[in-house]
C-alpha cells in the first residue's frame, strides 16, 4: 500500500473542496440567507450523492482495468487533460463571488438535503470529474481496484464534508472578508487553476 499517495489525494481533495466552486458557493449562500443548519442539510445531500458517482466508478473502471491497462492508461490521459479543460475554463471566468441569495430558496431541512442529493447525483459532471481524479490515486497493488476506489471515494466525501460543513458554519466570515477583500476572488481563482493542473501533472507523472 502506498501511503504517499494516499496522502497527496487527501491534500488534493482538500484543496478541491476549499476552492470556490458550484456546490460550495450554493452552501455558502444557502448558509448565509438562511441559517447554518441549512447549509449543513445540503453539504449533507452533496456529499451522500458522491456514493452514486463512487460506485459507478468502482465497477465500470475496475472492469476495464482487468480488460486492458493500455486503456486504463488513456483513462488516466483523458482525465488529465480534462482537469486541465476545467483549469482553462476557471481562467476564462468571472473572479467575483456571487452571493445572490435568489439562488437559495427556502425549503425545509429534508428538503435541502434532498436537493443536495439529487444536485449531485444527476449531475453528470461528477462522475467525469471522479473518473478524471480518482483512477490516478489507485494506491495498491494487491487490494481490488473496487475497494481502493471505495476507500478514495471515503476519503473524498470525509475530507469534503468537514471543509463543506465549515463553510457553512463559518459562512457570514466568509462573506464579510470576500467583500472587504476585493482580490480574494481572483486569488481563489487562481487556487482553483493551481490545484487543476497540478493534480493533472501527478497524473501524468
Amino acid at each position: 500500500m502506498n501511503t504517499e499517495t494516499l496522502i497527496a489525494f487527501v491534500g488534493a481533495t482538500a484543496a478541491l473542496a476549499m476552492s470556490p466552486g458550484p456546490d460550495n458557493i450554493y452552501v455558502l449562500v444557502q448558509s448565509i440567507t438562511n441559517g447554518k443548519s441549512f447549509g449543513l442539510a445540503t453539504v449533507s445531500g452533496l456529499i451522500t450523492g458522491c456514493i452514486v458517482h463512487t460506485t459507478l466508478l468502482a465497477f465500470g473502471v475496475s472492469a476495464i482495468i482487468k480488460e486492458n491497462d493500455t486503456v486504463f492508461f488513456g483513462i488516466k490521459i483523458a482525465g488529465a487533460l480534462y482537469l486541465v479543460y476545467l483549469a482553462y475554463k476557471v481562467f476564462i471566468s468571472n473572479p467575483e463571488i456571487d452571493f445572490d441569495s435568489t439562488k437559495a430558496p427556502k425549503k425545509s431541512l429534508k428538503g435541502l438535503f434532498v436537493q443536495g442529493f439529487f444536485m449531485n447525483v444527476l449531475n453528470p459532471k461528477v462522475t467525469i470529474f471522479f473518473l478524471a481524479f480518482f483512477p490516478g490515486f489507485l494506491f495498491s497493488e494487491t487490494l481490488s481496484t473496487v475497494w481502493q476506489f471505495y476507500i478514495l471515494g471515503g476519503i473524498f466525501m470525509l475530507v469534503s464534508f468537514v471543509i463543506f460543513s465549515a463553510v457553512a458554519l463559518l459562512a457570514s466570515q466568509i462573506k464579510r472578508y470576500t467583500l472587504s477583500h476585493k482580490q480574494s476572488g481572483i486569488v481563489f481563482k487562481w487556487l482553483q487553476i493551481s490545484v487543476f493542473v497540478g493534480i493533472a501533472i501527478f497524473i501524468l507523472v
